[in-house]
């Protein structure tokens, strides 16, 4: 009998086969003996230079016959599966060694933590920005400015609360995941990160970045040269704003 996956990565290609390919190659390195699933959903048709039984884990496909969101692509991996563990993971993200199973363990001896994600640094080993203040227009307009921008979080020793935590890399208990729904699949793309972390805080679960745990990201800034995605990023940003959720946190900031 196949003993059942401990954890399930819901990974999300758009035409990415290499990156992806990459990827699993790092997962069948790094976490030898884990009790891993994938989940890949392919959100565009492409051909995949490898196949589900290449790997050690097992690789569930799910073939989309029209494109879906971001939120939508990741509920409908979590519904498939029933894991202790449920990791969203951009497909440009790459590791050695194994950075499920410490994350998965702070998880399991912290029954109010939500979320977790591990520290992010980019191809010239700079710290990303994947744990961020929640966003006001301010800030936004703040960022919009020349020069360099620091991560609004300094970086510890330890794991630390944070806002919220970029959708490159967010590590659930099933139970905080399944408690608010998954995703609001009303934002097609950005903002659905910020938007489940705030839900998550405002049902009573706390979001934490480990800096214990590193991982690299080869960041494709599709929204600073498209202009589809700039607009996604801008109405996800409108919507956020104006929704309840939003609003809800402003009344409960301490």
């Amino acid at each position: 009998m196949t003993e059942r996956p401990a954890i399930t990565l819901s990974i999300v290609s758009h035409r990415q086969a290499d990156l992806i390919l990459s990827l699993l190659q790092d997962i069948q390195k790094g976490c030898s003996g884990e009790r891993i699933e994938v989940a890949l959903t392919l959100n565009l048709p492409e051909a995949l230079p490898f196949r589900p039984g290449d790997f050690d884990f097992p690789l569930r496909l799910l073939i989309n016959e029209v494109p879906r969101g971001f939120g939508a692509n990741h509920n409908r991996a979590f519904a498939a599966t029933d894991s202790d563990f449920f990791c969203v993971l951009n497909p440009d993200i790459r590791f050695s060694g194994n950075p499920f199973s410490p994350l998965c363990r702070r998880l399991s001896g912290q029954p109010s933590w939500g979320a977790v994600a591990p520290l992010v640094r980019d191809r010239d080993r700079r710290i990303a920005d994947n744990a961020r203040f929640f966003p006001t227009p301010f800030r936004i307009l703040k960022r919009m400015l020349p020069g360099p921008h620091p991560p609004d979080y300094p970086i510890s020793s330890r794991p630390f609360r944070v806002d919220w935590l970029a959708g490159l890399f967010l590590l659930f208990p099933r139970r905080a995941f399944a408690a608010i729904k998954g995703f609001d699949e009303r934002y097609f793309l950005y903002y659905e990160d910020v938007d489940l972390c705030a839900r998550l805080r405002l049902s009573g679960y706390e979001i934490y970045l480990d800096p214990t745990v590193t991982v690299g990201h080869d960041a494709r800034r599709h929204s600073h040269r498209n202009l589809q995605y700039l607009g996604w990023h801008i109405a996800g940003m409108i919507r956020f704003f104006n929704s309840e959720v939003s609003g809800a946190l402003k009344r409960n900031r301490p």
